[in-house]
């Protein structure tokens, strides 16, 4: 693994127990390694959600020097596009995972698939039946009623004629489905004779038109697992109740092995959405600009919104694994990410809103420069060089012209210390016609070099600036939380009104050290005072983009 996980993490969980004693047991794992996958639905990008899945599942391999697949759950060709594929790979490797050549489709086991219905059908545990969805779900029963199906009893031959001609087409979307002939009277609902076939004439972006009936997922599910020799099947918690049913068609088909399925808390986080259908939905309808814009909760959003693969691990281990569904806070996530960026993210200098300051008693066409450490937390990351000359660019709002109490910056009488320079004098400022500072006077103190006071006194304020003569232009990309309710996506709420129309601001004017102009330069940067930033990907010589990742003030540690 590439990136390490902090020392705050819990030394092991349930899953990993569970699997402990299965290899302790030995029996239908004896001699075997330990073997997980990942299989997600390729319909979408992943998001923060699918992140733990991936740490749960590959990890769990790691943990036990075992095998990890990553297996593409392409059984439904509605809304399943090659695109998804491809950014699911690039997100588990962003992450820091590798499947080697274990790379797998459902729609390979297509076939067998078929195969093992027929199997059932023979064995007469599986009807065809033709009912309509309406029809089935009237005949559904409730916990003291059974479910019906006027077809239960329909002879095996003639079931296995009707499944065949499924196949070849013969019937339109719906007319049939195959179902599993389990137990109608069953307290679980998934046990009452389920749907494992169903009609859809729709092209499969792999197997084009060969395939006109599909597996249901939790008959696929589990013969993907044993064709591939899955050890442990690690699925989140709403799959557990589907957990016999898993088990049943492994028992009732000659699966080639007998994988347990263990069901683990799925994440919730608060501040976002993270369902598929609504994700894509805030990009069809433009309230976002793609799947990677950085107010989205996919991975590919979080990496551009300047996100590490550190930072997301640790968070993944963090916040542990359990049997309890429960939601995470938004701001945890972010904590996670300070704590990296903090230790590894270069220090630079970028005003946001200038303002220019002019050092009256600096000589003119004077320049000095000054060696600062790239980052303090890591001294070996070195140091770089900054100028200073007698005009600067602040923070219009590190100027105010009448003293306010706790205001340590910029006023009239006021000595503040420019970060690594000199130590400054407000002496007032110039305004334009419509009473807006333009410039702020201010004289120094040439026995400070360096921000020190060899005198002892003390200043208070300390802001950061930019040399006037020496700078880059640059676009900075304010992002906030994509909606204002905390939890956009509960009860009866419609998600979408409740978007922040302040989510992003575009600063255009901002100055910035020369130095992340140089090739090479990092991506990830702390603009001081300001917060982390990343290089976004549009980002070019000639235009520097940056994205505001996460601001410095910690609302974790607060709470």
């Amino acid at each position: 693994m590439a990136d390490e996980v902090k020392n705050e993490v819990p030394a092991g969980n349930f899953i990993q127990d569970f699997i402990t004693e299965d290899i302790a047991e030995g029996g239908a794992y004896e001699g075997k390694k330990v073997h997980t996958r990942f299989p997600p639905e390729p319909n979408g990008y992943l998001h923060i959600g699918h992140a733990k899945a991936i740490c749960v599942d590959f990890g769990t391999a790691e943990r036990f020097g075992g095998l990890c697949n990553l297996r593409m759950d392409d059984t439904n060709p509605t809304k399943e596009d090659v695109e998804y594929v491809d950014a699911i790979k690039e997100d588990i490797k962003w992450l820091g995972f590798d499947w080697d050549d274990r790379f797998f489709f459902a729609s390979e086991y297509f076939e067998q698939m078929y195969e093992y219905a027929v199997e059932l059908i023979k064995k007469g545990l599986a009807y065809v039946c033709e009912l309509t969805p309406d029809e089935m779900r009237a005949n559904r029963g409730d916990l003291s009623t059974p479910a019906k199906s006027p077809y239960r009893d329909r002879p095996v031959e003639e079931s296995l004629d009707l499944f065949e001609r499924m196949k070849n087409g013969e019937f339109e979307d719906g007319k049939m489905t195959l179902r599993a002939k389990i137990d109608l009277s069953s307290g679980n609902f998934n046990m009452r004779d389920p749907v494992i076939y169903r009609i859809n004439h729709l092209a499969h972006h792999r197997t084009g038109t060969k395939w006109c009936i599909y597996p249901m997922y939790d008959f696929a599910h589990p013969i993907e697992d044993a064709i591939e020799g899955i050890t442990h099947s690690l699925c989140t918690l709403e799959f557990e109740d589907h957990r016999p049913l898993y088990d049943w068609v492994i028992d009732n088909i000659t699966a080639p092995c007998k994988p347990r399925q263990i069901e683990f808390a799925r994440l919730g986080i608060n501040n976002t959405v993270m369902s598929k259908r609504k994700l894509r939905q805030l990009v069809e309808d433009g309230y976002v600009a793609g799947w990677d814009d950085p107010r989205m909760p996919t991975l590919c959003g979080l990496r551009r919104r300047g996100y590490t693969p550190a930072s997301i691990r640790n968070f993944c281990e963090r916040i542990g694994v359990s049997k309890t569904n429960s939601v995470v806070e938004y701001s945890f996530l972010e904590h996670c990410l300070r704590d990296d960026l903090n230790e590894n993210a270069c220090r630079v200098m970028c005003v946001l809103d200038p303002v220019k300051l002019v050092i009256t008693n600096y000589p003119e066409g004077k320049s000095e420069t000054f060696e600062v450490e790239n980052n303090p937390q890591k001294p070996e990351d070195g140091t770089r060089t900054i100028t200073f000359s007698r005009e600067c660019f602040i923070e219009a709002d590190d100027f105010i012209e009448e003293k306010v109490k706790g205001y340590n910056r910029f006023y009239p009488g006021n000595e503040v210390r420019l970060k690594s320079a000199y130590i400054v004098k407000c002496t007032g400022c110039k305004k334009d016609e419509n009473g807006k500072v333009i410039e702020v006077y201010a004289e120094y103190d040439p026995l400070t070099r360096g921000g020190d006071t060899p005198d002892g006194r003390k200043v208070r304020g300390t802001v950061h600036w930019v040399d006037a003569e020496n700078y880059l232009e640059a676009e900075v990309r304010l992002y906030d939380n994509l909606f204002t309710d905390p939890e956009p996506d509960t009860g009866d709420k419609n998600f979408l009104d409740y978007i922040n129309p302040d989510s992003l601001k575009i600063m255009t004017d901002c100055k910035i050290e020369k130095s992340v102009g140089e090739k090479d330069a990092p991506v990830y940067y702390q603009f001081m005072r300001l917060g982390y930033f990343c290089r976004d990907k549009e980002s070019t010589p000639e235009k520097l983009i940056f994205n505001r990742s996460v601001s410095l003030k910690d609302g974790y540690k607060k709470k």
